[in-house]
């Protein structure tokens, strides 16, 4: 296994000395700023993902058809989902060999990617039917499956963010 990760782990080794790499990681400032606008964007575009999954279940604002309300949170959702994508590169490319060891880091990929095709396989196959759907309290199973998987995975996400820091103290260097 350690041969197939040998390319992977040299390209984040490479990375890891590029001079503007080592500035980062070594600004407080900057790399703090950072920090701080990465939890700031995962919490503006998680918390809108839940209010959306929430209607999904039938559990919040079901006054309102959930058309209108993917209508008015979606541009929001997405900008908090670029945003926290760029943040959380810039903090890949400040410290790749802390996330390469981080088994963390990778089940929080791993999670994400869950997370995005369920999103893929609602708008695909659940969203077009909106029309049926739309402004009943209790909405079909897939809907309401989607969105129970998407408030799961985006906890998990946010867990696993948090247990990064700890990893290398779990799982010594090699």
């Amino acid at each position: 296994m350690s041969e197939l990760l040998q390319p992977l782990r040299e390209l984040f080794e490479w990375v890891d000395t590029f001079p503007s790499s080592i500035a980062l990681r070594e600004s407080q400032y900057v790399w703090s700023g950072v920090v701080v606008t990465h939890v700031i964007s995962v919490c503006l575009a998680v918390g809108l993902l839940l209010v959306m999954d929430l209607r999904l279940l039938g559990a919040a604002h079901l006054q309102a058809p959930f058309s209108r309300l993917q209508r008015r949170l979606f541009p929001w959702q997405m900008a908090g989902v670029v945003l926290s994508i760029v943040t959380g590169l810039l903090l890949l490319y400040a410290q790749p060999l802390r996330y390469y060891r981080s088994v963390y880091f990778w089940m929080k990929m791993l999670t994400m990617a869950l997370a995005a095709l369920n999103a893929m396989a609602f708008h695909s196959r659940i969203y077009p039917s909106v029309a049926e759907w739309d402004e009943r309290r209790r909405l079909p199973f897939g809907a309401r499956a989607a969105g129970v998987l998407g408030m799961l995975f985006w906890a998990i996400v946010v867990i696993e963010g948090r247990l990064i820091p700890y990893s290398l103290t779990w799982f010594p260097q090699e």
